[in-house]
This record gives C-alpha cells, structure tokens and sequence, in this order.
C-alpha cells in the first residue's frame, strides 16, 4: 500500500456539501474537544484501536484536525489530518450502512480544505487502502516506493 500524494493549491472547495446530505440532515463538521472519548469509543469500534489511537491525537491539534458526520446526534463518519504524521490525511472513515451517498468525500474536502488554509501545498495520504474512493474523489499521484514508507516497523493490534 502506497502513499499518494495530493495538490491542495490545485484543489477546488466550492461548493463540497451535496444537497443529497443537507436534504437528508447529514451536517459534517468540525469536531470539538468535548467529544473526544465519545468519537475516539466509536472509532475503535467500529474501525479499531490503531485508528482511535490516531483519531485521538487530532483532538490535540489547534485546531482539531478531526471532521465529523452527524445525524440526528448519532456519529456517521470520521476523517482526521496530521495525526501520525504533520501532513499526513487520515484516517478516515464511514458507517458501512451510510458509504456511497457522499460523506466520505466531504470529509475528505473538509480536511483537506483545512490543511490548505493552514498553508499546506501538499497532503499525504499514507497506507491507503481504498485507493478507488481516492481516485474518484480527487487527482492524486502515487509516490514511488513509499511503501511502507513512514510506517516502516510500525506495531501492529493482534487478536
């Protein structure tokens, strides 16, 4: 699994929050620091450890680098930048039942958006594994031999 990079100056954040979403009141947010144990639990329920590991350093940014998905108060999706590593995207992910209507990639925007007002030119995507959902959101370049990469002699979570 490589690491992709993206050209935040070449992005372009109009209008990134389909009608589809707002009609179906799905608000995508910023999260706040009260929330963390909450979204983190979440996180590493439905995602696992290594990734609630990551989703709680982005509450320790300023501001935080964790966007959210929300229902009716109910927790849809998560996306995170500059986590493991400063420039990095990710992790990011979605309630399996919600995928495929867009919250993905307005998560994904939304992040990357913010790195691009933070003044970042470039963000990493590092270890992707759904390389499809990157490819038909956004242009990105994969980087030669970047796999592991900054992962190299990572940890792992056994069973």
């Amino acid at each position: 699994m490589a690491d992709l990079l993206v050209k935040l100056y070449d992005l372009q954040f109009t209008d990134i929050y389909p009608d589809n979403l707002k009609e179906n009141g799905i608000e995508i947010r910023r999260s706040l620091v009260p929330e963390k144990l909450l979204v983190s639990a979440w996180v590493n329920k439905t995602f696992g450890a290594a990734w609630a590991s990551e989703c709680e350093v982005s509450f320790a940014q300023q501001p935080v680098s964790c966007f959210v998905a929300i229902k009716s108060g109910q927790l849809l999706g998560f996306s995170c930048y500059n986590a493991t590593f400063k420039g990095f995207l990710g992790p990011i992910g979605v309630e399996p039942k919600y995928r495929f209507i867009g919250i993905g990639k307005v998560l994904l925007l939304s992040c990357l958006k913010a790195m691009a007002y933070q003044g970042y030119a470039y963000a990493i995507i590092g270890s992707i594994g759904a390389k499809d959902f990157f490819d038909q959101s956004i242009t990105t370049f994969e980087i030669p031999d970047s796999s592991p990469g900054a992962y190299k002699g990572i940890l792992k979570y056994h069973d």
